[in-house]
């Protein structure tokens, strides 16, 4: 897969998956549902590795790496279907946009990165407030909304937390291989979750929208997705591979208004504004201020 090809298909595919989730969770339990998307992406995946005689390593090291890989995957999605009862699929897709910033804190505390600076400590505060104004518009603590909130937050966390932990572990293999191995280590996680979470398989409750959509997540939200994210994740830069971030949220949330009757109100317009407003400074507010400050130095 070309860079370009595999850049439009993270995009794409991120931009979709929250809708996907909602729609995937709404007759099929969400245990079950991630449950049957990793099978799928694990089944596929393995098929393919063989076929293409794709080196899939074992040792210590790539185990290592499977390991932190399936942190996200397994923390990010579980909490991710569990959000999806609760919160629209452009809210997902919002608080997932913080995942830079809940990566860069935990960057500091794990990889002893450098200080975050003033800059981007302000900027981490206008995201949030961004934040708190779309879940202000959205529900209150009294509503069982509030769960949501705290599931979708847990699975930035294990999302971010893995994408830190991958960092630490100076190994490049095939990013099929990466996803197969990282699928290989989640997806037993899966099945013991949908055990004690649900343990239940009413098949003749399923609709016909979950199963397309689960079969859609299954392909392109995870084999197909993964692949891709991996393989832009070795060639690009992190500032390229942010912009993703910045713009999955405007077209999910565009998408869940637009397929699945979601209200955009103008709070929540305001809120996603500051939010994406506090992304950008983020990542592009110290470039831009050493700009300016040359330029006065050169005057």
């Amino acid at each position: 897969m070309s860079v370009p090809i595999a850049y439009f298909a993270v995009l794409l595919i991120w931009s979709t998956t929250p809708l996907g989730i909602v729609w995937s969770s709404e007759s099929i339990n969400p245990s079950m549902a991630v449950l049957l998307r990793m099978l799928i992406a694990l089944v596929l995946g393995t098929l393919v590795i063989k076929a293409r005689a794709i080196t899939l390593p074992w040792d210590k090291k790539a185990l290592k790496l499977y390991s932190f890989s399936a942190i996200g995957i397994f923390g990010g999605m579980l909490f991710s279907y569990m959000a999806a009862g609760y919160l629209s699929s452009g809210i997902l897709s919002l608080v997932f946009g913080l995942s830079p910033v809940i990566s860069a804190i935990l960057a500091r505390k794990i990889l002893a990165e450098p200080k975050i600076s003033s800059i981007k400590k302000l900027s981490m505060l206008l995201s949030l407030a961004g934040l708190a104004i779309v879940c202000s518009d959205n529900f209150t603590l009294e509503n069982d909304a509030i769960y949501g909130l705290i599931f979708v937050f847990l699975a930035v966390f294990f999302f971010s937390l893995s994408g830190v932990l991958v960092k630490s572990v100076s190994l490049v293999i095939h990013p099929l291989a990466t996803t197969v191995g990282a699928l290989s280590v989640a997806t037993p996680l899966f099945f013991f979750s949908w055990l004690i979470l649900d343990g239940s398989l009413p098949v003749e409750q399923w609709q016909a929208k979950s199963i397309f959509s689960t079969l859609y997540l299954g392909v392109f939200g995870s084999l197909i997705g993964f692949y891709a994210y991996f393989t832009v994740l070795q060639k690009l830069t992190a500032s390229t591979v942010t912009l993703i971030t910045l713009i999955t949220p405007v077209i999910a949330l565009m998408l869940g208004a637009s397929l699945n009757g979601e209200l955009i109100s103008n709070t929540l317009l305001i809120g996603a504004f500051m939010v994406l407003l506090g992304l950008s400074i983020y990542h592009w507010g110290e470039m831009l201020s050493n700009k300016v400050f040359i330029k006065k130095s050169l005057n």
